[in-house]
């Protein structure tokens, strides 16, 4: 048996959720549809992490609770360049909260928000001093 742990995203619109981490270099393993035909939960991978994008109606039928008004997570995601990541995303549509910065503990850092206003932590190693 193989454990695993990986978090699971409250979204209104599961496709556009899933796209934005497509574009941060996850790729789609499994789709289940919603009650509406549309899709209700859609698996993720990238390397060895994984995460889930589901509806927001998942915590109400399956654990009884109401999701709260977002932002619902921060998740960190490594990138291969920071500033080109953020402006891609920034092109795209999304909102850069934070543009990138070098941080003091050595890596580079940008904030973004995900297209349901979650905050994505976009982090690389620091270059060199200039």
């Amino acid at each position: 048996m193989v454990l695993r742990a990986f978090p699971v995203l409250y979204a209104r619109d599961v496709e556009g959720v899933a796209a934005f981490y497509v574009e941060l270099g996850f790729e789609e393993h499994s789709r289940l549809p919603g009650e509406d035909g549309s899709a209700g939960f859609i698996g993720l991978r990238r390397d060895a992490a994984e995460l889930a994008v589901t509806t927001e109606e998942s915590p109400r039928t399956l654990a009884g609770v109401e999701p709260g008004p977002g932002p619902r997570h921060e998740l960190f995601v490594y990138v291969e360049d920071v500033d080109e990541t953020a402006a891609r995303l920034r092109d795209a549509g999304a909102t850069v909260l934070r543009e990138p910065a070098d941080m003091p503990w050595g890596e580079r850092l940008a904030f973004v928000a995900d297209p349901e206003g979650n905050v994505v932590s976009l982090a690389a190693a620091a270059g060199p001093a200039a």
